[in-house]
């Protein structure tokens, strides 16, 4: 059923339904008045704008014409056109890349991120070149999806004898098995950069940012596998303990000296490094390679044999190792350098005397909302390493036992 509407009480006007909507049409009109009011002094002053720098330019044309300078804002520039662009109509996406603010990461201070915006900036960024070589090139790496990786070691030998048709056969020995247990640490890393920086940038600032985490990733992990103690970090096999080669038992690396207190012998120098191969027994030698820093490199290619040639030959072709009495170098920065005791130089079969226990993928998380105005960027990897035979690494140590 429909109310009927209320009538107008004696003496009083009926309401006048046109009222609301003249009222709201002499608004617009007004509005539209103003408008083009506005629009038409900014088309004035632009045009007085332009012929400004019209005669400028004529006066610049007869006076010659000069370099202009680095910083100046010339016709055409791109600020000038994004500006126009915004006051002509309303167009405000051409301004954007000209703000500069912020904080942490940001555009107000040059280095933390001013240099990657406005006005011209390289589409990448040219970062400090830093060694990432790592000994996963040689180890033995593996993916796991668990807390830890355990590797099961027969380092012993099975009992054996000769028998008879008729005597009785006696019991022999049993092998032991051992397990060696490689957890897996968490490296992380967070960052952050204001949303203003961004937007603004020349290139894919995120990108960039997972690269270089990625890039700080490789070199620590890389430093740990040689010196890590093994606390929330892989275990370094330099920290292992070290007994000389002649009284080596499994849980130590065994080593030979060079017979000079940080040096190499001055009558004899390669004699040590010969040694050095020899001290690994045969059944690793096939896979074995070489471990030293660029200094120790560099002293190393120097030697010669008794007969004149050098022991060092670099690689062939494009991507080889060089090769140390035929054995490929892996330079890792990581090394000590040669100095009185330190083991500078490593020389084993790798892919079996050491284990990268590794989940395979780096996370980055990226998150906008828990440091408004900034976003975070939560970087994890999670891996682990140790030595998993201990027989298949010798080192060369620069002293005199």
């Amino acid at each position: 059923m429909t109310t009927p509407e209320p009538k107008a009480r004696a003496g009083e006007a009926a309401p006048d339904a046109a009222t609301p909507a003249r009222e709201l049409k002499s608004a617009m009109a007004g509005f539209v008045t103003d408008f083009k009011d506005f629009t038409r002094d900014i088309h004035t002053k632009l045009k007085e704008q332009d012929d400004r720098m019209t005669k400028l330019d004529r006066k610049s044309m007869i006076a010659g014409a000069r370099p202009a300078l680095a910083g100046a804002v010339t016709e055409g520039a791109p600020h000038q056109k994004a500006f126009e662009a915004y006051l002509r109509s309303g167009d405000d996406d051409a301004l954007r890349g000209l703000e500069v603010e912020g904080k942490a990461m940001s555009t107000a201070v040059a280095a933390d991120g001013g240099y990657l915006v406005d006005p011209q900036t390289s589409a990448t960024v040219q970062s400090v070149l830093s060694s990432t070589a790592s000994l996963r090139a040689i180890a033995n790496v593996v993916n796991v999806e668990a807390t830890s990786y355990d590797v099961l070691i027969d380092h012993t030998e099975m009992g054996a004898g000769w028998a008879t048709e008729t005597d009785p056969t006696a019991e022999t020995g049993t092998p032991q098995i051992d397990r060696i247990t490689i957890p897996l640490h968490e490296l992380s890393a967070l960052p952050k950069a204001s949303q203003r920086l961004l937007d603004d940038s020349a290139f894919n600032i995120d990108e960039w940012l997972a690269q270089r985490i990625a890039d700080k990733f490789a070199r620590s992990e890389a430093a740990a596998f040689i010196n890590g103690d093994g606390i929330d970090k892989p275990t370094g096999f330099l920290t292992a303990p070290q007994v000389d080669n002649d009284v080596w038992v499994w849980g130590n690396l065994g080593y030979v000296v060079t017979g000079t207190s940080g040096d190499f012998d001055a009558t004899d120098p390669a004699d040590a490094v010969i040694d050095l191969v020899y001290a690994l027994g045969a059944e690793y030698r096939a896979g074995a390679s070489f471990v030293m820093n660029s200094k120790t490199a560099g002293a190393v290619r120097k030697l010669k044999d008794a007969d004149g040639r050098f022991l060092w030959s670099d690689g062939l072709t494009a991507g080889e190792p060089a090769r140390l009495l035929g054995y490929p170098v892996l330079v890792a920065e990581d090394m000590p350098d040669i100095a009185t005791d330190a083991t500078a130089i490593a020389f084993g079969d790798f892919g079996n005397g050491y284990t990268v226990a590794e989940r395979p993928d780096l996370r980055v998380l990226r998150d906008p909302f828990s440091a408004k105005p900034h976003v975070l960027f939560y970087a994890t990897k999670r891996v682990g390493g140790a030595i998993s035979d201990f027989a298949a690494i010798k080192l060369l140590k620069f002293g005199l036992s």
